[in-house]
């Protein structure tokens, strides 16, 4: 070859198969990767993306007498109620009176 001359592909010599097999492999998995990768980007951008759904409130929370609320938790199947003077209260989710007061230790 002389130093004007380039070189042609068909100089190059073949990749042996193992190694082609290999190449197959790594650019597969890269594929894969990428395309996992924008799924998981997708699926948190549509399901965080909107705002937390609020629990159903009841109409009416008829607190004892002089209670004051300190903290509000959403169970299952009732409202839960702490008052600044330690008692739990629990309600039905309709609302309405207590049907259980604990006292905090």
């Amino acid at each position: 070859m002389s130093s004007g001359e380039k070189p042609s592909d068909d100089d190059t010599p073949a990749l042996p198969v193992d190694l082609r097999f290999l190449k197959i492999l790594v650019t597969t998995l890269t594929v894969v990767m990428i395309l996992g990768l924008l799924t998981i980007v997708g699926l948190l951008v549509t399901r965080l993306g909107g705002p937390a759904p609020l629990p159903a409130l009841p109409d009416s929370v008829i607190l004892p007498e002089g209670a004051a609320p300190a903290a509000v938790t959403f169970a299952r199947d009732w409202l839960v109620v702490v008052t600044e003077d330690g008692e739990i209260l629990l309600y039905r989710p309709e609302g309405g009176a207590p049907f259980s007061t604990t006292a905090l230790p």
